[in-house]
């Protein structure tokens, strides 16, 4: 980090996403963002919002909401950027959402097996309580054709973990094997377009040029 007068904070519970922040040297405080999902992605879709557009708003809903939550404690002369992220995974234009439990897991497999699948993995920043840069990365995934009684072992071995993500996987750990063809960048699939965001806290002087 180059200036330690920047406070940034991570708007989401997302272990991954703070491990990936930390793996590149951004020190960051994390605090989850409850907002109503669900409800605003049917509302946002009954407007008529494509995935992408949710994505992206998903994102700033959660920082904004932190932000009016941390910034409104800090003094006038503190400096707080906000990085808010969302993922949306879209097949067919069908979308997917994080399954209520694991026998949704496995429906939402047997959908998606033998398909390809696109990931969109929004990121947002703001100062203060102002966004200042939205970006949007895509990923495509194509499952191969396993077996139902794979589905069976891998959510055992999974369990929880599969309530935890889109699609019901994580490709870092176990759910790699549900892949034939994975195509986009490695921090988009995992929910946060690191590269894009790197450079833009280096164009606002938080990290070195």
């Amino acid at each position: 980090m180059k200036n330690d007068a920047i406070r940034l904070i991570l708007a989401s519970g997302s272990q991954t996403r703070l491990k990936l922040l930390k793996q590149s040297g951004i020190e960051c405080a994390c605090y989850p963002a409850s907002v109503d999902e669900d409800g605003l992605k049917s509302h946002w879709k009954a407007e008529g919002r494509n995935v992408r557009e949710v994505a992206l708003k998903l994102a700033e809903e959660k920082a904004c909401l932190v932000a009016s939550q941390r910034c409104a404690q800090m003094s006038s002369e503190e400096h707080c950027l906000i990085i808010g992220a969302d993922q949306m995974l879209e097949c067919e234009g069908a979308w997917f959402d994080k399954p209520l439990n694991l026998d949704a897991a496995g429906a939402q497999l047997r959908s998606l097996r033998g398909r390809t699948h696109v990931l969109h993995s929004a990121v947002v920043l703001l100062d203060r309580t102002e966004i200042v840069w939205r970006h949007l990365s895509h990923a495509t995934l194509t499952m191969r054709m396993f077996s139902d009684r794979f589905i069976e072992k891998y959510l055992q071995q999974e369990a929880e973990n599969c309530l935890q993500c889109v699609g019901a996987y994580r490709v870092e750990g176990p759910g790699g094997q549900l892949f034939e063809h994975v195509g986009g960048d490695y921090s988009t699939i995992l929910g946060l377009p690191l590269l894009p965001l790197l450079g833009e806290l280096r164009k606002r002087d938080v990290l070195e040029f």
